[in-house]
């Protein structure tokens, strides 16, 4: 990753610096959405960006740029740093204002687009799954009345921190959050779903989730196929007795999760170790409409 794009500009990592006084650094006021692209193209730009632009809106950051814009950025960005497909951040953090609090709407953000080699996810992950670990520390409650992908990030890194305490597997793990009331939350960069008995299950917004893009598409897709969906508040223990359970990624896409592993080390073993078939069914669906093909 050798080049940035800044305000629309494609410069060296080296010269890719904001201001001190961006409100981004000094108070975390900005938004990021993570996304991939699907040869060269990023895929669910649109709807990154509309959730992006309502973000903005709520925390006063104007946010006038065009889906065309952003298109333009990425493409040179991967031409830049010799990409085809790619890992891609795209960050909108408040700009530079006086320090203290804003008693306004700010005026000047800054854009930032970092782009990646995609990270390699082996054919064994999306057959054998991964390992859910439960985790001690609590998706904290959102600021505001729905969770903003936000540069306020130390809840997840908490989390991350805990769950490389407790030592992963060769396929890696992800970490799951439950509220305060101990309801399933979501993973650390990631949402869940299981099924059970035919239904598809997955926590509802209300549990202070983030309202991923992918998992949106999810159960778009899982609709379209008669399956039935429910969302609402769930124990660890409902969570046991599932079928088959996935996770949600824009960049992941539908990962398995085929061992549930609770704080004390108790490992369940779910759909006998590999991808179920609903899970498989909707990936080769939402591959399908990503234009996917191996």
């Amino acid at each position: 990753m050798n080049y940035a794009a800044i305000n629309g500009d494609v410069i060296h990592m080296a010269a890719a610096v904001i201001p001190v006084t961006d409100h981004g650094f000094l108070y975390g006021l900005g938004l990021f959405e993570t996304f991939r692209t699907y040869r060269g193209v990023p895929f669910l730009l649109e709807q990154h960006l509309e959730r992006m632009a309502a973000g903005c809106h709520e925390l006063g950051i104007p946010f006038t740029i065009t889906t065309a814009q952003v298109t333009d950025w990425i493409q040179r960005l991967l031409l830049a740093n010799e990409l085809e497909d790619a890992y891609v951040r795209y960050t909108v953090s408040a700009g530079e204002a006086p320090l203290g609090l804003p008693s306004g709407d700010y005026i000047q953000p800054n854009h930032i687009v970092l782009a990646k080699e995609l990270p390699p996810l082996s054919s064994s992950l999306y057959e054998q799954g991964k390992m859910l670990q439960c985790l001690t520390a609590p998706r904290n409650t959102p600021e505001g009345h729905i969770r903003l992908k936000s540069l306020h990030y130390m809840n997840s890194i908490l989390a991350k921190r805990e769950l490389n305490g407790y030592g992963a597997p060769a396929q890696g793990a992800e970490g799951l959050q439950l509220t305060r009331s101990g309801y399933v939350a979501e993973g650390i960069v990631s949402n869940v779903f299981w099924v059970m008995q035919g239904v598809l299950y997955t926590p509802a917004i209300e549990t202070g989730i983030l309202p991923g893009i992918t998992r949106a598409v999810v159960l778009e897709l899982a609709l379209q196929q008669g399956i039935p969906c429910k969302e609402g508040l769930f124990c660890w223990d409902e969570l046991l007795h599932a079928d088959e359970a996935f996770l949600t990624g824009s960049v992941t896409e539908l990962v398995p999760v085929t061992t549930l592993r609770d704080q004390h080390g108790t490992e369940t073993i779910i759909s006998n170790g590999q991808i179920g078939p609903v899970t498989s069914l909707l990936l080769g669906m939402y591959r399908e409409k990503a234009g996917y093909t191996s």
